[in-house]
């Protein structure tokens, strides 16, 4: 039978856990925190994560990694993406050349920059690498509301067999071949969601959300076209589908700390009240990297302002709003 290994006992492995548990799959969860253990195996829950759902009996989690990927098919990553490599390089005495790895971080590493699966890649380099992307929090795929995701990967065989593993009534996976867009796509909308939570939290409304996202779509389209993704990747999935969801809900951390920092709460106070924030990490990244290859990041430039020097949230709008004149539609690539 196909047996699923998770690395990381938060809220979005135990929604996978789950999906694939309600399949009829093992599902072995590797969760450093003891109490998130104890409650997965004596209660089949993780309340720290997903409150009160519950889970199937085929999930397990383990206190060793060895354990939790013995004799599994697929190793999904479920911790943040500054956590990729060490997780990888933590794991690589135990994991087998035809084991394949999943990656669901939608992020990027900061030094060097480099997308995740160029990391993965670098740690565990005969082992297949598919990345999932798209709209899907994990608090509702965790109770089967209708989600639509991406795979992609260098070898599309395997994103194909991901295709299968994942795909049930209410978990639909499309495939797409551009590995590098749907990456890029994934990392620098939550740059995007971060302002627009900023936007919300000053107190600003649905004409500066629809403007922050619009002119955002542009920056990923831009960015991410010169890095040599495909234009259609950044309206699909991983791109304009993920960026609707992460800029409009509470589900979103990106979105949380974003309002926090609105209200005027201080920038690493709000960071970390909220915990992992994506998009403070890709917008230092992004914002270096644009520079280096010339490549115009408007609100990516005026977020890492706030972010990393001393512009208030109030005059980065004002910043951005009196930027030179220009024609909205002009040459992305």
């Amino acid at each position: 039978m196909t047996k699923v290994a998770l690395l990381g006992g938060g809220s979005f492995s135990t929604a996978l856990a789950i999906l694939v548990g309600n399949k009829g799959l093992d599902a072995s969860i590797f969760a450093r925190n003891a109490s998130v253990r104890e409650d997965i195996n004596n209660n089949h829950k993780n309340s720290k994560y997903l409150n009160d759902v519950i889970l199937p009996d085929l999930v397990k989690a383990y206190d060793n990694i060895e354990e939790t990927i013995e004799d599994s098919d697929y190793i999904i990553l479920g911790v943040p993406s500054s956590h990729i490599r060490e997780i990888c390089s933590n794991s690589k005495k135990y994991i087998k050349p035809h084991q394949v790895i999943i990656n669901v971080a939608k992020g990027i590493q900061e030094k060097p920059v480099k997308r995740l699966s160029e990391v993965i890649h670098e740690v565990l380099p005969e082992n297949p690498v598919v990345v999932l992307s798209g709209p899907s929090h994990a608090e509702e795929v965790a109770v089967n509301i209708p989600t639509t995701v991406v795979v992609s990967s260098e070898n599309m065989k395997y994103a194909n067999k991901v295709q299968d593993l994942f795909m049930t009534d209410n978990f639909r996976v499309y495939t797409n071949d551009d590995l590098l867009g749907v990456e890029i796509g994934g990392a620098v909308k939550n740059i995007i969601a971060l302002a627009a939570g900023i936007a919300d939290g000053i107190g600003y409304g649905d004409n500066s959300k629809a403007a922050l996202m619009t002119r955002g779509m542009h920056e990923i389209m831009r960015i991410g076209t010169k890095m040599g993704g495909k234009i259609a990747t950044f309206s699909g999935l991983t791109g304009m589908g993920d960026l609707i969801v992460t800029c409009t809900s509470m589900h979103s951390r990106n979105r949380k700390a974003g309002i926090l920092i609105g209200q005027g709460i201080p920038v690493q106070e709000a960071l970390s009240q909220i915990g992992t924030v994506e998009g403070a990490s890709a917008c230092h990244a992004f914002y270096t990297l644009s520079k280096k290859i010339n490549v115009e990041m408007p609100i990516t430039e005026v977020l890492y302002k706030v972010l990393f020097g001393n512009l208030s949230p109030k005059n980065a709008v004002i910043e951005l709003m009196c930027r030179d004149k220009k024609n909205e539609i002009y040459e992305i690539y």
